[in-house]
């Protein structure tokens, strides 16, 4: 074929057709699920402003513009879904600028406002950790107190939890190897005594081989994340607690870490973040979260009452 050809062809591929090859090339690169099914869904949402006839090679600057403008002002897209369809789309225009089907020009797009992340409070905690009459609870609650304990003994992340077997679990060496991770990267994480101590009863009830998930249904199969999200809510109702949210437990086990005076590094890789910059980030978005834990210990506060009580005297 022709470079004539070739461009010809190149230059009739719409934004549709382009898309369809990103998602090949995802499949090509072995992404995550999750991550391809984000970019089905996201690639499916922002046609709804692009056009899927629409010509790659026509899409310019002023498009970009006002594809940003027209997210602004959907009334039903907040700040975080304006900024991750403006940094999918800007992702997929600089995949099709590689492959030759428009020329190169820098996109820039809104930055998002981080939000806080709210964490489970130690009252909460409290109420959550306390432990089921194993004679009158059924076993979805006895299951989710365990991998309540569990979640925050390692910080690690819903899909990892669920992907767990009983052969991951290491008492001789109290570790669990954690093998489906966000970035594939296989993790070995220390068990502390306590969560030995319950999966060691845990397993007494659930049984099992070897090869079975660590965590499963009533009838032993594995679970799935809609299980699993509707259980823990249930499980927090019961309890009193109206907040619902599994990697809330992630959050908490980072926040507690740090305030409990624990190493960075050493945090980094428990939670399997590729760089110390990302998990910086990840605690600088606690920051307001633990400046309510900081107040309670105000220092100069302490000191200032011990003048007010030594002038008295």
């Amino acid at each position: 074929m022709s470079r004539r050809m070739r461009m010809t062809i190149e230059n009739s591929i719409t934004f549709e057709e382009g898309c369809d090859e990103y998602l090949l090339d995802c499949k090509a690169r072995n992404l995550r699920d999750g991550t391809i099914k984000h970019y089905v869904d996201s690639s499916k949402q922002i046609m709804k402003y692009i056009g899927r006839d629409t010509l790659i090679k026509d899409i310019d600057k002023d498009i970009i513009d006002d594809f940003i403008i027209q997210l602004r002002e959907n009334p039903n897209l907040n700040d975080m879904s304006l900024y991750t369809y403006a940094r999918d789309f800007k992702t997929l225009m600089y995949f099709f600028m590689k492959k030759e089907y428009l020329p190169y020009f820098k996109i820039t797009i809104p930055k998002a406002d981080k939000q806080p992340i709210e964490t489970y409070t130690d009252t909460e905690l409290q109420i959550l950790l306390k432990k089921p009459n194993l004679k009158r609870c059924g076993f979805t609650e006895y299951r989710v107190w365990v991998m309540t304990n569990f979640l925050l003994s390692t910080g690690i992340r819903q899909h990892s939890l669920i992907s767990i077997k009983i052969k991951d679990i290491d008492f001789d060496a109290e570790v669990v190897h954690v093998n489906i991770t966000k970035n594939r990267k296989p993790l070995i994480i220390p068990l502390n005594p306590d969560i030995i101590k319950i999966l060691k009863e845990y397993l007494k009830y659930r049984k099992g081989g070897k090869d079975d998930y660590l965590f499963c249904n009533v009838y032993g199969k594995p679970l799935v994340r809609s299980t699993v999200y509707s259980s823990f809510h249930e499980y927090n109702r019961q309890r009193g607690i109206q907040k619902t949210g599994i990697h809330r437990y992630r959050h908490t086990f980072a926040k507690k870490w740090v305030l409990l005076g624990g190493n960075v590094v050493t945090l980094q890789r428990i939670l399997g973040h590729s760089s110390l910059a990302i998990t910086q980030n990840y605690l600088n978005l606690l920051v307001s979260d633990m400046k309510k834990d900081i107040d309670q210990f105000n220092i100069l506060r302490e000191f200032k009452k011990e003048g007010i009580k030594m002038t008295k005297n």
